[in-house]
Parts: C-alpha cells; sequence; structure tokens
C-alpha cells in the first residue's frame, strides 16, 4: 500500500531528502485530512516539531526551483517597499525590496503562491523576481520595520488608476468575488439581460454610483443601481469566470466564457477598460442556440433574398456588406456562409472576434499581440485551398488587394466595410488603391444596411397618419397601414421588441461599371443604381413600416433622412 504522505510533494521533498522520516510524514498528513484544516502541510509539520523552518524552507525552494536566501543576503532594509501594507506581508510571509528599476525581489515562505506574485506586479507595476526565505528570519524583518510599516500602509491612499487597491484589499477581492451574493447578483445580472433579449451588459463605476445598463434593440437601456462598494468584487466575480487576472486593474483585458440560461449555452465575451473611478466592463451575449441564420428572418426582402442567393452561386467575387458598428453585418455575413456552407465546399474565414462557431467552417481569429493581423492570415489561407474566403473586415490596402487577388484567381470572397452606403464602398476601395478595371472585374455586389427596432406585436397601435406622412408612401406604391409604439410587460415598456433589417444592394452593371472607369463619384453610381431599379434603405424600411413591421420615426432614426 503506498504511503498517504505521497500525495503532499512537500513531504516528498523533505522524505526524500532524509530531512522527515515517512512514518512522520504520514502521522502530519493523516492529521491534516482528519481535522480538514485548511492549514498547510508544512505549517503542521514546523507545529508538530517534526521539521524546522529552515527544513521547509529548503524544500520549497526545491520543488519550486526558487533559489533559497539567508537573512544575511538581503538587502539593506532602507529599501524594504513602502506600498505593501504590514498586514499583508504578515499573512503572507514576505518582504519585498524596491531597490531596482526594473524589479521589485519578494522573499516569500511559500514562492508558489501565484496570486501574491500577481499583486505585487500590480501594485508595484514592476516584474517579480523571487527567492525562498525562511519563515523564521522573515517574521524578524517584518517585526523590525512593523511601526514603519504600519504607517506607510495607513498613509497609502492610492493615485488614480496606479495604487487605487492595496494588497489587502486585492487579497480581499478573492475571496469577496466567491460569495454567494455576488455569485448570485452576477447570475440575476445576465439572466436580466437574456430576459431582455439584450445584446451587451455594460458595468460602469462612478464617482458615487455603479450603473448597470442593458443594450437592447441597439439603445442602452438604464437599471439596477448597486451599492458603489459592490463594484470591486462584482468586476472581480466575472474577471474570475472569464479567466482574466483580478490583480490587474491598469490595463486593458478580454475574455470570454460560455454559461447556461434558462437551457440555452450562452458565450459572453468580456472586455475591461480602465477609468478614472474603477474598472468598466462589457460583456457580449451571442446566444448561439437562438441565432437564425437565413436572410428572411433577417429582414431581407423576399425579391432581394433570391438576387443575393443568384449571386452567391457565383464560383468567384467579392460580396460586401457594408454599415456603420452595431448594422448587424456579421450576421448577414453568417447567413451567406450558412447558406454556402455544403460539404463539397471548402470555407475558411478571418475574423476578428470569431463571435460564432458555424460547424464545418474553417475559422480563424486574429491575432494582432502575435503578428497574425488580416493581411498576414489571408497570405496564408490562400494557399489552403478554399472555395470561399470571409474576411471579417477590409480596414487596409494590403487586406483589399489580398481581397482582390483572391476573387481574380477564382474564389468567393465575403467581407464587410465601414460606409454609409452601398455607392460609398466602391469609391473606398478605390480611395485605398485598387484600381478601376480590377474593382469592376471582382466585385459583384454590395449589401448596405441598417437595424430598426421592430413594434412589439402585442402593443402597438394603428393610427390615421397625418397627409404629409402619407406623402412619403406614394414613391413605393403601396397603401400603408401605421402604427404607434406604445409599451407594454412583453416590451419592458418600449414598445418594441427584436429588429429587422432594411437593405440597399447594388449590383455592378455593365453601366455601373462603365460609369467607375469613367471616375465618377457615388453619386453618379447610386443615381444609376436607383435607374436600374435599385432601393435604398430609406425606401425599403419604407415598405416594412407599410406592413406594420416597424415604425417611420425609427426608419428615420437609422437612415438621417429629412
Amino acid at each position: 500500500m503506498e504511503p498517504v504522505y505521497t500525495s503532499q510533494p512537500i513531504c516528498v521533498a523533505l522524505v526524500a531528502s532524509g530531512r522527515l522520516g515517512m512514518a512522520d510524514a504520514d502521522r502530519a498528513v493523516r492529521l491534516k485530512e482528519s481535522q480538514q484544516s485548511d492549514e498547510s502541510i508544512g505549517n503542521i509539520l514546523l507545529q508538530l516539531g517534526l521539521i524546522s523552518d529552515r527544513d521547509l524552507a529548503q524544500a520549497l525552494a526545491e520543488i519550486c526551483s526558487v533559489p533559497l536566501a539567508e537573512r544575511k543576503d538581503y538587502p539593506e532594509l532602507a529599501h524594504l517597499s513602502e506600498n505593501i501594507s504590514a498586514n499583508f506581508l504578515k499573512q503572507h510571509r514576505l518582504v519585498v525590496f524596491d531597490d531596482q528599476e526594473e524589479h521589485i525581489l519578494a522573499i516569500m515562505v511559500d514562492p508558489s503562491d501565484r496570486f501574491v506574485v500577481e499583486a505585487l506586479e500590480l501594485i508595484s507595476g514592476k516584474s517579480v523576481k523571487l527567492l525562498t526565505g525562511i519563515a523564521s528570519e522573515i517574521d524578524e524583518t517584518i517585526q523590525e520595520h512593523f511601526n514603519e510599516l504600519q504607517k506607510s500602509s495607513s498613509a497609502e491612499e492610492g493615485d488614480g488608476l496606479e495604487h487605487q487597491l492595496l494588497l489587502d484589499d486585492v487579497e480581499q477581492l478573492k475571496e469577496l468575488a466567491s460569495e454567494a451574493p455576488v455569485i448570485k447578483m452576477v447570475n440575476q445580472i445576465i439572466q436580466r439581460a437574456v430576459s431582455s433579449k439584450a445584446s451587451d451588459i455594460h458595468i460602469e463605476p462612478f464617482e458615487q454610483v455603479l450603473k448597470i445598463r442593458y443594450r437592447v434593440d441597439g439603445l442602452l437601456r438604464e437599471t439596477e443601481h448597486p451599492s458603489i462598494n459592490m463594484a470591486p468584487a462584482l468586476i472581480s466575480r466575472i474577471k474570475i469566470m472569464a479567466h482574466l487576472n483580478i490583480a490587474e486593474r491598469r490595463l486593458p483585458q478580454d475574455g470570454r466564457f460560455k454559461i447556461r440560461v434558462h437551457g440555452a449555452t450562452l458565450d459572453l465575451r468580456v472586455s475591461t477598460v480602465p477609468t478614472l473611478h474603477g474598472e468598466s466592463m462589457v460583456l457580449r451575449l451571442l446566444q448561439r442556440d437562438e441565432l437564425n441564420l437565413d436572410f428572411a428572418s433577417l429582414g431581407f426582402e423576399s425579391a432581394t433574398e433570391q438576387r443575393l442567393l443568384e449571386i452567391l452561386d457565383r464560383p468567384h467575387g467579392i460580396v460586401v456588406v457594408t454599415g456603420p458598428t452595431g448594422s448587424g453585418k456579421t450576421t448577414s455575413l453568417y447567413a451567406a456562409l450558412n447558406y454556402l456552407n455544403r460539404p463539397e465546399r471548402k470555407i475558411l474565414t478571418v475574423e476578428d472576434p470569431v463571435e460564432y462557431n458555424i460547424e464545418g467552417v474553417n475559422q480563424i481569429q486574429v491575432k494582432s499581440s502575435i503578428g497574425l493581423g488580416f493581411s498576414e492570415a489571408l497570405r496564408s489561407i490562400v494557399r489552403q485551398d478554399p472555395d470561399v474566403i470571409m474576411i471579417g473586415e477590409i480596414r487596409d490596402q494590403e487586406t483589399a488587394k489580398i481581397a482582390v487577388q483572391s476573387a481574380l484567381t477564382g474564389h468567393l470572397v465575403l467581407s464587410s466595410l465601414h460606409t454609409n452606403d452601398a455607392a460609398g464602398s466602391i469609391t473606398r476601395f478605390l480611395d485605398m488603391g485598387i484600381e478601376a478595371f480590377l474593382l469592376t472585374s471582382t466585385v459583384n455586389a454590395v449589401v448596405a444596411q441598417r437595424l430598426v427596432r421592430n413594434l412589439c406585436p402585442h402593443c402597438k397601435q394603428s393610427y390615421t397618419p397625418p397627409a404629409e406622412i402619407l406623402a412619403r408612401f406614394a414613391a413605393i406604391q403601396e397603401s400603408p397601414t401605421l402604427y404607434n409604439a406604445v409599451g407594454c410587460d412583453q416590451c419592458d415598456g418600449s414598445g418594441y421588441r427584436g429588429r429587422s433589417a432594411i437593405i440597399e444592394m447594388i449590383e455592378l452593371s455593365e453601366a455601373m461599371q462603365s460609369l467607375i472607369l469613367q471616375g465618377k463619384d457615388k453619386h453618379a453610381l447610386a443615381a444609376c443604381a436607383k435607374q436600374e431599379g435599385a432601393k435604398s434603405m430609406y425606401e425599403d424600411g419604407l415598405h416594412k413600416v407599410a406592413r406594420g413591421i416597424t415604425t417611420l420615426e425609427e426608419v428615420l432614426r437609422v437612415t438621417q433622412e429629412s
């Protein structure tokens, strides 16, 4: 039968070095297990008098591969750090010296405690050089300067972001974030967001209040105001869930985690940034189970959808989706991928970030921190024999050139741009340095879109509009039934529930190509598209108003039409 002590690495090291007998090691481990004690096995061995604190330090130094420091090797006590409270030093049994520009020196009884190391990095803003210390010698050093350290701790008030929390507070955050009330509050915030069909949760600390806001149907709604004192624990709880460093409060961090809410899998993307009053956090909710990847459910009219599918069936060329941030471009691109996703096709995407996982599609996450940008990834994937390439966004000239080259060599390329309308995407390509003849040879179509809020079906009320409003609908030759947004329990009083896209799609016909080659501006291109029967986003929005899907106010809000 294997000895009990082998479950404790420190005991194994002590027995192997001859500093502890096997029977004594087993006795100490059984005592720890019988008492269900949180006390470390090293401290139990010390209390039983089975080893000396020097024996323990030597064993820990060997296990952690961290050199042992004798008291005589310590730097001068004048260099003892003043940024760290005496209580923290006593609790974790360490001393910290700050006499180097590039790092601080921490001498610890337990150099394996990563939380303490991260906390030291936070408060000092430097890297930490570790040494293993002997407990009695560390205690003596702390005692010698106890009064000075206590004075430093009380004087340390913090200055903005650099010293907002003492290490004692950072230690407490870890404990508070694991307490039931904090866990319950985080779960309630996420559940409320799901029930409201929110796309984002904003957690924002201000001087006197902690604001929690949900982005529902594109607009932020302010809700509960927990105590500002809850902010550190609340933020830390979510950072733990997203595997972020809770001790780091000076730099932005990004992470993600999954959770099941109401039986559905929810993927949350987390972003933190340091602000004047603490960390501001945004959680993006990605509900894979509720994702509809067909154009009709997104708001595409049947004729527009049919024409777009015919364009997607072409073996090569570029299809661009354009619009501002939050206009649904990524979802439309995913709908196109979903339509194209068949066993006979190889599909590769380059995204920042990958928002949804699509079975059968090879998706690449851009990582600029390691030099994997859009252009670097694209140069590699063209050698992967793809049929379809999706580029999350064309941001620069190099990415645009690779997209055009890929289309010329027989690939279907899907991507997005940030422009206000479809015609503006053509001129954006030209501004990026793409030759007009290459543009006309590769771009098949451009889809511009915005998202409007849908009327709540439970409370919308029809009304008779004045003549000047009715006159707007003469151009679309449709008899409208207009509705007001009223508000009820089903829509949280907003009068709206869900969103639909309003679409403007132009194809590069021969007439359009001729205008591009002549160097005409976007207004001439838009006029040509209108002559060929293309509907503007405003006109598509009017159709949705006439059918009772949304309101005229919503269409005017997103199209900026007067």
